[in-house]
């Protein structure tokens, strides 16, 4: 059995669960790309391809992990689906369980995974945590949003909602992903179920700018206050990229080294303090 995530947390999550059960256990793959995130046109040619790792090139300049996409190494979904075929070609009898909690990230990559896989219906799995109850750590019921947050104990129950995506869902789902790609807006949200809504690069803006007053604040610490308190987050790259987008646009003043996110600190303008971003 395969299992395949899309978040790096969620791996050591899953992991915990099979030691607790080994015969519940198998592979775990993870599809690493934050496809919530970033241009998608075209994503399954050579150039939607070269032209989202362009995006994530310019996204990650000037931070801890500038450079990264081309390092030696470096993260390939593309390869790890191609070699997930390569195994359900090989074994008739392999199956893959896809696990996604209602998040954004998720969601996302699963109709990107989803939309390769129709020539091994059947096989193909899903365990969709969708506003599905489980109990924490102290004993009470919650609603997760990430797999990493779920008890070991919890995934041996989860195991049960496991069913085959269906046929319907291959013909209709890729559709969606379809859309989505046509449209391109940039940033993709979650508006329940497995109903995605787009749009433009801007999105966080306003919300970030709810942090930033006329006083300096680090740009680490603007981005740790957002991820605590905000309704919608999204990754530390992109909210460092969003406010050099912001800075270069002229409206928040900087000191320091416009690079990684410890490495400067900002403010609203004063001309521009009593307005909105």
């Amino acid at each position: 059995m395969i299992h395949i995530v899309f978040q790096y947390n969620d791996v050591a999550a899953l992991k915990k669960a099979f030691e607790l059960e080994p015969s519940f256990g198998g592979e775990v793959m993870e599809i690493r790309d934050d496809l919530a995130v970033g241009p998608i046109a075209d994503i399954f040619t050579q150039e939607g391809l070269a032209a989202r790792k362009q995006w994530w090139r310019e996204i990650l300049a000037g931070g801890d992990l500038d450079g990264s996409v081309d390092k030696e190494g470096a993260p390939d979904d593309q390869a790890t689906v191609a070699a997930l075929k390569q195994r359900l070609e090989a074994d008739e009898k392999e199956i893959v369980w896809v696990w996604a909690a209602q998040n954004k990230h998720d969601v996302s990559g699963y109709y990107w995974l989803m939309s390769q896989l129709k020539e091994f219906q059947g096989r193909i799995f899903i365990l969709y945590l969708n506003n599905l109850p489980f109990i924490n750590e102290k004993g009470l019921i919650f609603y997760p949003q990430n797999l990493s947050e779920i008890a070991p104990k919890e995934f041996l129950k989860a195991r049960k909602l496991a069913r085959p995506i269906t046929l319907s869902e291959f013909e209709i789902d890729p559709d969606e992903w379809t859309r989505l790609c046509q449209e391109d807006k940039g940033v993709r949200i979650l508006e329940g179920g497995k109903k995605l809504s787009q749009y433009p690069y801007t999105y966080y803006d306003e919300e970030l700018g709810k942090f930033i007053s006329g006083d300096w604040i680090k740009a680490s610490r603007l981005i740790t206050q957002f991820q605590n308190k905000a309704k919608q987050t999204t990754g530390d790259a992109y909210l460092l990229w969003r406010i050099k987008q912001l800075v270069a646009a002229g409206e928040l003043d900087v000191q320091g080294e416009l690079k990684g996110m410890k490495d400067f600190e900002l403010k609203r303008k004063a001309a521009v303090e009593a307005g909105t971003i």
